[in-house]
């Protein structure tokens, strides 16, 4: 079955966009999985953090389904959700610079920056952060602020938030410093503390409007960067005194602007940038 796609990335976390909504479709819900593992692989495959289904909506614009590069369903993806913008624009989708799509943690409203016919940077209210410990989801009631919690054979002191995602945000390591993340990160992950696992964001504090950050993301491991975590990583700064409400988080692919809102809202803003488009075919077992 051929599928034809379109790359494009935030800040280097890069997806697979596969356009819905002008007829295009892949097969039922039971291989998604299995086709997401196939074309993210990097070896193997076209290589990606994962597959976002561009979908028309009755509502709203558009609705976004995600899939991480392990095939699991995602609920929201800031770096995704600011690419399917611009490709909902370039491609001729809407004509508006304001938009709102529709995901599985609500709809967020997109206002977006253009330059010379073509998206360059996208502001994304992403919602309210989620600070109760069973809503997020983890295992604790209440806030979990600078909570003493043990993985990788060493003690450390954890901020939870939700972003729609659940995120695990930890001020007590040097991104750069990090030698083995392949290992650290997937007990965060899978951590029995984390019922749904968690996405995990190590970061050293540059200034109170500055922030350097490394994520280890679930179902697919370290990324070059991740919206929700920017926005969990200043939100967790803000909660323990260590950042204003807006601040510039650097991460391996770039910088994201982020607010927290004294409303508890966080809004995002950073650029999108689309690759390449081409169709690979997916071989007949996985259909």
């Amino acid at each position: 079955m051929p599928l034809t796609f379109t790359k494009l990335h935030g800040c280097g976390n890069d997806y697979l966009f596969v356009d819905c909504t002008r007829g295009s479709k892949l097969p039922g819900s039971i291989e998604i999985p299995a086709i997401t593992r196939y074309v993210s692989n990097r070896h193997t495959g076209v290589g990606s953090d994962g597959v976002i289904l561009i979908c028309p909506d009755r509502i709203v614009d558009f609705r976004m389904e995600m899939y991480n590069a392990d095939g699991s369903r995602g609920q929201m993806c800031g770096n995704g959700i600011r690419s399917m913008a611009k490709y909902c624009y370039d491609h001729g989708l809407t004509a508006s610079n304001t938009i709102r799509i529709a995901t599985d943690c609500g709809v967020k409203k997109l206002d977006l920056e253009v330059s010379g016919g073509k998206v360059r940077r996208v502001r994304v209210e992403m919602g309210k952060a989620i600070l109760d410990g069973r809503a997020i989801p983890v295992d604790a009631d209440g806030q979990v602020i600078d909570h003493p919690f043990e993985a990788a054979g060493r003690d450390w002191r954890i901020t939870c938030v939700s972003m729609g995602n659940p995120h695990c945000v930890t001020f007590d390591v040097d991104p750069a410093a990090i030698d083995d993340i392949e290992r650290i990160g997937p007990q965060f992950e899978k951590h029995p503390f984390f019922p749904e696992r968690v996405n995990t964001e190590f970061i050293r504090v540059d200034s109170r409007k500055e922030l350097t950050m490394r994520v280890w993301e679930r179902g697919s491991g370290e990324t070059f960067a991740c919206g929700t975590g920017a926005c969990a990583a200043l939100v967790a700064a803000v909660l323990t005194d260590r950042a204003d409400r807006r601040a510039t988080v650097h991460l391996r692919g770039g910088d994201l602007e982020i607010e927290y809102h004294e409303d508890g809202n966080v809004v995002m803003t950073g650029p999108a940038v689309e690759v390449f488009t081409a169709t690979i075919e997916i071989p007949g077992h996985l259909v």
